[in-house]
Formats: C-alpha cells, structure tokens, sequence
C-alpha cells in the first residue's frame, strides 16, 4: 500500500491555551524489511499501526469532548515491507531536518518515519508539547513486560502530569530514564547517528534517537509495545 501522511487538526472556540501535537506511528504491516522477521514474530504485525490508532482515537474523542488547547494528530503510515526498492543495511538516510541515519537494521523503521513526524509537527505545527506514541521496541518489553508501557522524557514538567493523567485512568505505565550516557551506542562513522543501538537499553536508545529530532521542544516518548497487544476480558 502506497504511504500517507495524516494530519488532523481541532481548533477550539476561542483563543487556545497552547498547541500540542500527538504524533503516532503507524506502520501498518512490519516485516522487518531486509532484517527479515520470523514467520511468529510477523503474525501480529498489523499492531505496528497501534501509535497511530491510539492519536487518531483520542482526536475523536477531543472533537466529542472538547478542548482549551489547539490539538494536532499526526501519523506517518506506511508498510515495511522487502522489495528491489527496499532501503538497504548499510544505506545512509537524510531526514526532513537534514539529519543523516546509517541504517543497521531495517527493523527499526517505526523510528525512522516517527523522526520526520515530530520534525514536522516542530516546524510545520510549530507545537509547544509533542506527544509520540509508538509500539517501537521488544526491548521494552523485556524491561516492563506485555502490560506496561515506557515513558521517556527529559521535561519534568510535562511527564509529571502525564503520569498523573495516566494513573487516574488506570494506564499501566512506568518511567525509564533518558540516559544520555547510552547516545554512545548510536555514533557513526559515517553519518549523524545509527537507526539502533546496542542489545542492553534499546528501548532508551530508541528515545534518545527520537529526542534528536524534538530538539528543545518539550516532548514525551510512549513506547506502546507491550499493551498494544493487550487482550482485554
């Protein structure tokens, strides 16, 4: 299926208070690319669109509700699929912001489109908060398990509510560190940064990756993995 980029917008009656961003991803179908999956680790793999599900979700739910804010949902959706034209180990990637990415494993897309989203909704949008909400790394689940999500911010003013807005309404979710020690693990010898790090701290390095292109705008990552496969009774 061919990519598109979605942006809803609910703008309130009066002046609004601020303008925040969800952005979330959506890979529809994840095969891993070149970094092939397995046929088990593939079978759920509609579920890499849950990011972006979840943003469009919560814009219906502001358009019945209402807002003081000026809201934005954005989601990059897209299949990662193998073809002739599949994106290489190895390739170096230019992001909208003039980042380059040197690719070492095709299965870490969701970052790598979630990347441009947030640096579209900082200079497109110009957004003072950003919201990203992913299903983006196995790593966090091995950390939290299938139930909890991981939340990574470096703005205490912004997480702080956002765990208090998630307990009172029963959201499983636990704050990992912004370990700037693990950026390490995403040098290159030939571009900005690599797309992945290391096995220990993958779901951090993934945050750190993201953070790059946040840059100093106050921003919360969401890594969904686990409770966006959660089966409720």
């Amino acid at each position: 299926e061919e990519p598109r980029f979605i942006h809803l917008t609910y703008r309130p009656k009066g002046e609004p208070q601020k303008r925040i961003c969800l952005v979330g991803n959506g890979v529809t179908f994840d095969s891993g690319g070149l970094s092939l999956k397995t046929s088990q680790g593939m079978e759920d793999m509609k579920v890499d669109m849950s990011g972006a599900a979840a943003v469009i979700s919560a814009m219906a739910a502001i358009a019945e509700l209402g807002s003081d804010h000026e809201i934005h949902a954005v989601a990059a959706c897209c299949e990662n699929l193998v073809s002739g034209r599949a994106y290489k180990l190895g390739d170096v990637l230019i992001a909208m912001d003039g980042t380059t990415v040197e690719i070492n494993n095709t299965d870490a897309e969701g970052r790598l489109t979630l990347g441009d989203a947030i640096t579209y909704a900082r200079t497109k949008i110009e957004a003072q908060e950003i919201y990203d909400f992913a299903t983006l790394t196995g790593a966090c689940m091995v950390a939290l398990g299938p139930y909890t999500a991981g939340v990574m911010s470096d703005h205490d003013g912004l997480i702080k509510p956002f765990l208090a807005a998630a307990e009172r309404a029963g959201e499983d979710i636990w704050r990992l560190p912004l370990n700037a020690r693990l950026q390490e693990q995403l040098k290159s010898n030939v571009a900005d940064m690599r797309n992945t790090g290391d096995r220990f701290g993958g779901a951090i390095t993934a945050g750190l990756f993201l953070k790059t292109f946040a840059k100093d705008t106050p921003w919360v990552h969401i890594d969904l993995a686990g409770p966006a496969s959660v089966q409720v009774a």
